[in-house]
């Protein structure tokens, strides 16, 4: 029960800083800001590396599990 407790406060805090950190606004002066092109310029090459390997990690551990069952 305790242990359900915390692992809520902990979900509960980072959904309030997470937030926090989203609400901020933008520069006003777009000069400063650095530009791209082409237009779409979203960096998914890091995020998709990293679900590569946590689903890779994910699948190994549950080959694991199973073969210790078996």
């Amino acid at each position: 029960m305790k242990k359900s407790k915390i692992l809520i406060l902990f979900f509960v805090f980072n959904l309030l800083f997470s937030l926090h950190v989203f609400s901020q606004l933008p520069p006003d002066n777009e000069e400063e800001t650095p530009g791209c092109w082409p237009p779409p310029c979203v960096p998914i090459d890091g995020g998709i590396v990293f679900l590569i390997a946590a689903g890779a990690a994910y699948g190994s551990k549950k080959i694991v599990d199973y073969r210790k069952q078996h």
